[in-house]
């Protein structure tokens, strides 16, 4: 069963996110030949303030 894990910060429609579950999907069964119904997708939105990027927070 693959699970595949989408870290982001928040700001993404749902309608955004409806289309990235719905490709990444697609793109996971064509390429692992597994069925759909055993695709897992988690999408975690973090703060910025919980994110840093070459040595700086995100929200600075």
């Amino acid at each position: 069963m693959p699970v595949l894990r989408l870290e982001m910060v928040p700001g993404r429609t749902p309608e955004q996110k409806r289309d990235f579950v719905r490709e990444v999907t697609r793109v996971a069964v064509e390429t692992l030949q597994c069925k759909p119904e055993s695709v897992d997708v988690l999408i975690i939105e973090l703060p910025k303030a919980h994110w840093a990027k070459a040595g700086k927070l995100m929200a600075d």
